[in-house]
């Protein structure tokens, strides 16, 4: 069994700028590039990404799923391959099954592509991206780009932080020895 990481998009792997409609207005963190880079030697990788512009008629689902292709476009011409996309399309006031904290994506992919979940790691810029890792069995955590500075006081006392996605792959290749 393989373990793996699931990203959150926005304020993560890109910057976060809102309800994205366009192509144009992804921007990729460089050092997203490099991180992702390092982690797909061990890992599988995701993105898991709660989309609620699509619920609230900000964007439409068609928007969302062309961005997500061109993150995709994007990280394999860098030779970087996500083994899936997740996308919640609900606001939270919906109560679904998927948007996260909730663990349902994480559960998807262990009985899709047999991750070892004691060994998989979660990534965002919300408490929610940490705890959603945490409900599942995963670690949690948690980068300070896009929204992480705004939510710090949320966290619990043992959140491991870290200035970005790179600085957190290096502690997860240094801490599992590879």
């Amino acid at each position: 069994m393989t373990p793996a990481i699931f990203l959150d998009r926005d304020g993560t792997i890109i910057e976060d700028n809102g309800y994205i409609t366009s192509t144009k207005e992804v921007i990729i963190y460089p050092f997203a590039i490099k991180a992702l880079k390092k982690l797909q030697n061990h890992f599988y990788l995701f993105i898991v990404t709660n989309q609620s512009g699509i619920s609230l008629g900000k964007i439409t689902k068609e928007d969302a799923d062309k961005i997500n292709q061109h993150i995709l476009n994007i990280l394999k011409s860098n030779e970087i391959y996500i083994k899936k996309i997740y996308c919640c399309s609900h606001a939270k006031s919906d109560n679904c099954k998927c948007i996260k904290p909730k663990p349902y994506f994480i559960n998807k992919a262990v009985k899709e592509f047999g991750i070892n979940i004691s060994k998989s790691y979660s990534i965002g810029d919300h408490p929610h991206d940490v705890d959603f890792g945490r409900l599942a069995g995963a670690t949690g955590l948690y980068v300070l780009t896009g929204h992480g500075k705004k939510h710090l006081n949320e966290l619990s006392q043992n959140t491991l932080c870290f200035k970005n996605i790179y600085s957190a792959a290096e502690w997860i290749i240094k801490s599992n020895n590879y």
